[in-house]
């Protein structure tokens, strides 16, 4: 049986799904013995309130818990965690401590990543522990999958040093975004792999789930959402029906909005298949172009939903309409022109399902047909 460690801070039964919930899912259901590796966990976690302590992450700390036969999580709890102190010289001054951050105990989880085949890192404070893990395990292959640009996250400056050290000696690099392709063009092994989606649950049919039939505008997520736009359009377009889905609370009551809150993942397909247009109102911030391929356009895309985008993000996609950030003029063409696409005409012929994706992850001769810069 092969076996695969998924390197991540996102929490195995979180109810938001992110791109390595559906890849460990992918490579399971391939046969693959799967561990969730769940880092960036400390006291300071709790601390600074961080929404994975919702989660029994401090009573599930080093052991493996085996959620069905061949997935494991593992939370590893350490004493204190990279963080930014946001002031240069607090990074400076704890950079030396931090250093130790790899060394801590790995627990029960040693001997599976020891007899690992294939290993998974995601673009956060995982990276750090690569020496370590290829030292363990130097027969090992080793994948990175860019989920995120980390200078726009914000992380530590510590780690986008440590990803430019290392990034060289992956064997493979996972770009889901052409910005990151082309920011890791100098490398070897450097593929565009697109997000993914579960197909199986997009092309099941559902009820419609929306009460009105004038037009229906949805936005799913949090992260960068860009409340003025939406003041803007939900002023403009009063007429119309908005559908935030996600923990966002700065939008005002409005008879036209409609704020859902976070809901599982399944729950939002029917707001997808029948929406009208879907929204990535997201503001700037510098980095923020890679959302030109985020998994919301793609889960958009699917569904054949024209998108409204700001022009920041523009690209050469027929179904996009964008606009000027706080400019009511282009924010009333980009929605009406949406409004008038021609859904029969957006193309899914790119979209690939993770099962997809985990087979490129798997087999280096599956990566032959995908875009390379190598």
């Amino acid at each position: 049986m092969k076996r695969v460690v998924f390197v991540t801070s996102h929490y195995l039964d979180s109810d938001r799904k992110a791109g390595f919930h559906w890849l460990a899912e992918s490579f399971w259901r391939a046969g693959w013995h799967v561990l969730f590796f769940t880092e960036s966990v400390s006291w300071l976690s709790f601390l600074r309130r961080d929404e994975r302590c919702k989660y029994p992450l401090f009573r599930e700390a080093h052991r493996l818990r085996y959620v069905r036969e061949r997935m494991a999580s593992y939370v590893w709890l350490t004493p204190f965690h990279p963080i930014n102190v946001r002031l240069g010289a607090l990074n400076r001054l704890t950079a030396p401590v931090l250093r130790w951050y790899s060394r801590f105990s790995l627990g029960a989880a040693e001997p599976e990543i020891a007899r690992a085949d294939l290993f998974v890192f995601d673009s956060d404070h995982g990276l750090f522990l690569f020496d370590r893990f290829k030292k363990l395990n130097p027969r090992s292959r080793f994948v990175y999958r860019v989920s995120d640009d980390i200078r726009m996250m914000r992380h530590n400056p510590l780690l986008p040093a440590q990803e430019e050290r290392i990034v060289p000696r992956f064997d493979l690099i996972s770009a889901p975004s052409m910005v990151f392709l082309r920011r890791f063009a100098h490398q070897k092994n450097v593929f565009f792999h697109n997000h993914g989606l579960q197909r199986n649950l997009f092309d099941r049919p559902h009820a419609n789930p929306y009460r009105s039939v004038r037009p229906n505008i949805i936005y799913v997520g949090r992260n960068f959402f860009d409340p003025d736009f939406a003041r803007r359009a939900i002023r403009l377009f009063s007429d119309w029906s908005f559908h935030i889905f996600g923990d966002i609370d700065v939008l005002p009551k409005s008879a036209n909005l409609t704020c859902y809150g976070e809901r599982p993942f399944a729950e939002l397909i029917p707001y997808l298949q029948h929406a009208d247009i879907g929204l990535q109102n997201l503001i700037y911030r510098p980095g923020a172009e890679w959302f030109t391929d985020s998994l919301k356009m793609f889960q958009y895309t699917y569904c054949r939903l024209p998108i409204v985008a700001p022009s920041y993000l523009r690209q050469d996609r027929p179904h996009v309409y964008y606009y000027e950030p706080g400019d009511d003029s282009s924010i009333r063409q980009a929605l009406v022109a949406a409004s008038r696409h021609d859904r029969a005409q957006i193309s899914t012929a790119n979209i690939h399902s993770w099962d997809e994706i985990a087979a490129q992850f798997a087999d280096p001769s599956e990566n032959s047909n995908v875009r390379s810069v190598a």
